[in-house]
């Protein structure tokens, strides 16, 4: 089925990077939510009413706010098509995790409703009068949800899209909420126990559980996340295949949505190389990254000495010294300027968060050791950067 809807809707779906294909799919996925999610309303709200089960009418609700939020993920996705303009040189892609986020937000209101209807079923019960269309019913849903989670999730992996991966989980979520319903109608029948406040009571929490994850999920990459493993990864073998690279470091990077990210990275090459064949190198890695992974990066060029011995063998001793402070430690951009009574040593010390704030310890630390070198006076001018862009 899934295959049939992408043909008939996204017929150049091959091209997933493209922006106008992300987009269609995005819509496909909205579409597809709005008709699936009306259809299972309609269904649990009648037999729910007719039947007095309020935890099928709460599941119903819940597959209602689905329904608004598959119309906002076809609004989300609208958005986010929009070219970049004056007022928004990096594009409008950012509208996607906002759409998200709404989703969330709704899903959480949702969630708090249901709560409280749910409090007050356990403390006033009503009787429940189960049949056979309400057992068909909660199956159909359940069939039609697990699909539409096998459904977003391809799509969602199609175009690397968190709101589709959401909303997948969202689908399998609401599949495991009526097999719960489901469950308690069952225990009803064979034991004349009425739990279905109860139950009620449960899927409010997970649905409001569900309400938070997906609002951390699309938060996240609002705030400004860190390059993913994966992406760093792809970014260094670029630079490993390069042999005139001899170190990196401050890699950063900024997502501005599914198909936006634009970063910066400082590379370390000899000094005695030619700066015009350094530079053609920057270019080609520049413009390989940015066609195999879809990333505008910029290459800072750090040239670095090699041939003093000397400033090696302080670069080891400084590396040796804070290894033995805590082995996470690490340094780069190391120079030495010689002056008449004593020599500076510059340099950037990469620290884990958790040691930010001890920055100035270990600085005195280090400094403590070099004054008992080989009678020769340093002093030590440090930047501190984060591990996290390095």
């Amino acid at each position: 089925m899934t295959k049939f809807l992408l043909s008939i809707f996204v017929k150049n779906k091959s091209d997933s990077s493209l922006q106008e294909v992300r987009a269609k799919i995005g819509r496909l996925s909205g579409m597809v939510g709005v008709i699936c999610n009306l259809l299972v309303v309609a269904m649990k709200m009648t037999l729910g009413f007719l039947t007095g089960a309020f935890s099928v009418i709460a599941d119903a609700m819940n597959n209602l706010s689905d329904a608004a939020s598959a119309i906002v993920t076809l609004i989300g996705f609208k958005l986010a098509e929009k070219p970049a303009d004056k007022d928004h040189p990096y594009g409008h892609a950012r509208y996607e995790y906002l759409s998200g986020l709404a989703v969330a937000a709704m899903i959480l209101l949702i969630g708090v409703e249901l709560l409280k209807t749910s409090v007050d079923k356990i403390i006033h019960p009503v009787a429940i009068a189960y049949t056979f269309p309400l057992y068909v019913v909660l199956v159909v849903s359940v069939l039609v949800k697990f699909w539409m989670y096998l459904f977003n999730r391809k799509l969602g992996k199609m175009i690397a899209s968190s709101a589709l991966f959401a909303t997948a989980i969202d689908s399998r979520n609401d599949a495991i909420t009526t097999v719960a319903i489901l469950l308690s109608a069952i225990v009803a029948v064979l034991t004349d126990l009425n739990i279905d406040g109860y139950v009620s009571l449960g899927l409010s929490a997970f649905i409001m559980y569900s309400g938070v994850q997906l609002a951390r999920q699309t938060i996240s990459p609002l705030l400004g996340e860190s390059a993913s493993p994966r992406l760093r990864e792809d970014i260094l073998s670029v630079l490993e295949g390069e042999p005139k690279v001899l170190g990196y470091h401050d890699l950063m990077i900024h997502d501005y949505g599914p198909g936006q990210r634009f970063g910066s990275l400082h590379i370390e090459m000899d000094c005695r190389e030619d700066p015009m064949a350094c530079h053609d190198i920057i270019d080609n890695m520049e413009r390989i990254c940015l066609e195999r992974y879809n990333i505008h990066l910029v290459i800072h060029y750090d040239p670095i000495v090699t041939d003093d011995g000397e400033l090696s063998r302080l670069r080891e001793t400084v590396t040796q010294i804070l290894r033995t402070l805590d082995s996470r430690i690490s340094i780069h951009d190391f120079r030495m300027v010689r002056g008449n009574d004593h020599t500076n040593l510059i340099f950037d010390m990469v620290l884990p968060s958790e040691l930010m704030q001890k920055r100035f310890e270990i600085k005195e630390a280090l400094d403590k050791v070099l004054a008992e070198l080989d009678g020769n006076t340093y002093y030590t001018v440090v930047e501190y950067d984060m591990e996290g862009f390095n």
